[in-house]
């Protein structure tokens, strides 16, 4: 399977408005960890970017996930990008 990795921005105020889905979203994450899916998911420390590294059959499924995600649905993600990786190291 190949890697793909995302990078995504967040909306403003986003700690005070992610309360409400914080659950179902790292739930959510939990089971694609599980499934081996997920890699590696979390903000940079102002909390303005996501980033992400995935393990799936297609960019579509990637992009599948993040648009089933509570926080992609909900707005707190504003918008995302998704790249096929070569890891090198």
């Amino acid at each position: 399977m190949a890697k793909y990795v995302m990078w995504g921005s967040y909306c403003e105020n986003a700690i005070e408005k992610r309360t409400p889905y914080r659950q179902a979203h790292l739930d959510g994450l939990a089971a694609q960890k599980e499934q081996g899916i997920l890699i590696t998911l979390g903000p940079t420390k102002d909390n303005t970017i996501v980033f992400g590294i995935y393990e799936a059959e297609s960019e579509d499924a990637v992009r599948e996930l993040i648009e089933g995600d509570p926080y992609w649905k909900n707005g707190i993600w504003t918008e995302y990008e998704v790249k096929e990786w070569i890891q090198v190291f």
